[in-house]
């Protein structure tokens, strides 16, 4: 583990450096004790210094928690994780899809297997930040009673903000409880988790630090999941975090320890790079000897990290107020395996030039640089706009006929091509690394 001092170089140039951030804020948990680093200020107009009692929106992370309520009450005989999640739900106000004859089960839900999509088919808010504004249980229930699955369940990792939501409201139907008060009293409360809450009091608010999009462009609108709440509505701090990190490790005592640990008894693949395994909720990365399990958050003007090492019992979070494509990941990896490349590098400035419409058509379609990771790139006026399969768009900008670079991050991406046709390869370059991306469509 990297000492306070170089951390806190990371830190400053993430901030300072590529602004990518007005503060970010690090807890760190291990044998010696627990202890925060820092840097910058709440927002750009409030020089408040960041600090392990800074409120961060932590998006989602909020399935750690959902999917340790469902351990805990799996423990408890409350549930079984290969219970149908239908089980639990009025047949005659839902009906929930199936494929050959399986049900979507708790389990396939906790480790995104079910094969439902990222997000509901039937979102009525038109605010891209506030995409779940004013989704209901009744829009869910219609949601999934329409829904065909695109393949059999259990069989394949899709990231689903809308399973996670679905599966908040079966236990809280299952129990008779709200799920933000189960949470509270099963999770939060026993840990002295204070200042994690959905709806934050008072004192939270005021130590709220500002978010910003990926141009630091300041997010008025705080987002609302309605339904699905139980897929990313939580906030918190770095010390709330570290406490909850202290339990994990068996620094603090804990009844949830059991569940905790049963958290990665069920492993499936998949999970996001740079893991190969999903838990319940916990991605898992496995490399030799070492194992890093982790989970992130992007929600409206936040990133955020929290992970550990179970063998070394060293844990990390890491958070930060831009909703950036970097974030804070490389840095909770980096500082869990240093062999885990952290982008420190320094962006050099990138000069716009136009070109015509018929050129840039010629780099539209779709590009996989992995079997999880496709980007679509469209033509929007004058440049070019890419899309993520986690709904992230950025837009690309020009600076050659072939290289384009963006002003969210210090990434660019080259298109490839033999002959004035369609290009072939999209390659995408950041943090000194380059990630090829064939053309698929």
């Amino acid at each position: 583990m990297r000492d306070d001092e170089a951390i806190r170089k990371i830190l400053s140039t993430r901030v300072d450096l590529q602004k990518q951030a007005t503060g970010i804020v690090v807890g760190v948990i291990d044998s010696k004790g627990s202890r925060v680093i820092s840097s910058g200020t709440m927002g750009l107009s409030d020089k408040r210094p960041v600090n392990g009692d800074t409120v961060f929106d932590v998006g989602s992370i909020t399935k750690v928690f959902t999917a340790l309520l469902l351990a805990d009450m799996a423990r408890h005989g409350e549930v079984s994780l290969d219970d149908p999640a239908a089980k639990y739900l009025d047949a005659k106000k839902v009906k929930l899809p199936e494929r050959g004859g399986k049900q979507i089960t708790l389990v396939d839900l906790a480790t995104h297997t079910s094969g439902l999509p990222l997000r509901p088919t039937n979102l009525v808010s038109k605010d891209p930040n506030d995409k779940y504004r004013g989704y209901t249980v009744d829009l869910m229930y219609e949601c999934l009673s329409s829904f065909t699955l695109p393949r059999d369940i259990g069989t394949k990792y899709e990231y689903s903000n809308l399973g996670y939501g679905l599966l908040g409201h079966v236990l809280e139907k299952r129990l008779g409880r709200a799920y933000a008060d189960l949470v509270e009293s099963r999770i939060t409360q026993p840990l002295g988790m204070k200042d994690t809450r959905i709806d934050l009091t008072p004192a939270m608010k005021s130590r709220m630090a500002a978010g910003y999009n990926n141009e630091l462009m300041p997010i008025a609108t705080e987002w609302h999941f309605g339904a699905l709440q139980s897929a990313g509505a939580f906030s918190s701090t770095a010390n709330d975090l570290l406490k909850f990190l202290a339990a994990v490790l068996v620094y603090k005592q804990s009844p949830l320890l059991p569940a905790m640990k049963s958290m990665l008894d069920i492993r499936r693949p998949g999970g996001m790079q740079p893991s190969t395994e999903i838990a319940l909720a916990w991605n898992v990365y496995v490399d030799g000897e070492q194992k890093v399990v982790w989970k992130n958050g992007s929600v409206g003007g936040y990133r955020s990290f929290i992970g550990f090492d179970p063998k070394a019992r060293v844990g990390v979070v890491a958070l930060t107020n831009a909703q950036t494509a970097v974030g804070t990941d490389d840095i909770g990896l980096h500082l869990l395996d240093e062999r885990i490349h952290v982008d420190l590098h320094i962006p050099k400035p990138h000069k716009e030039i136009l070109l015509r419409p018929e050129i840039l058509d010629r780099y539209t379609g779709r590009y996989q640089f992995s079997p999880t990771d496709i980007m679509t790139v469209t033509r929007e006026g004058n440049h070019l706009v890419g899309q993520l399969l986690d709904g992230q768009r950025f837009e690309m900008f020009a600076e050659s006929e072939h290289d384009f670079f963006m002003k969210i991050a210090d990434a660019q991406v080259t298109f490839e091509s033999s002959d004035q046709g369609p290009a072939k390869v999209a390659v995408w370059h950041q943090g000194g690394q380059d990630q090829r991306g064939e053309r698929i469509e």
